[in-house]
């Protein structure tokens, strides 16, 4: 089967599918992070945020920097912050249309 852009997109969104997944990478938007101090940011279990970093990076959403102890995570491409604004960019767009709608019913 030839490789089709359609398939890495279904894929790529999959990877977005979790909530979780999608806290981590806004918060590696300040940078490099550690699993510790994500989880502290985010208020849920180390294992949880392990557990999730291992599925970005097998996707190839993040890389890794071992350092002693620790490893770091930072998003590989940044063009996923775009795609993350779009989608609240579309969801702002929505909670507008149903507010005009609900004003338009008083």
């Amino acid at each position: 089967m030839p490789f089709h852009a359609s398939y890495f997109k279904a894929d790529f969104f999959k990877v977005l599918a979790n909530p979780i997944r999608i806290q981590i990478i806004d918060s590696l938007r300040k940078g490099e992070m550690c699993v510790n101090d994500i989880a502290a940011w985010l208020e849920i279990e180390s294992s949880s945020v392990s557990q999730q970093l291992a599925i970005l990076r097998s996707r190839n959403f993040v890389t890794a920097r071992k350092q002693g102890n620790q490893v770091f995570y930072t998003i590989r491409d940044s063009a996923i912050f775009e795609v993350l604004d779009a989608t609240l960019v579309v969801f702002n767009n929505h909670l507008v249309e149903i507010l005009n709608t609900l004003e338009g019913m008083e």
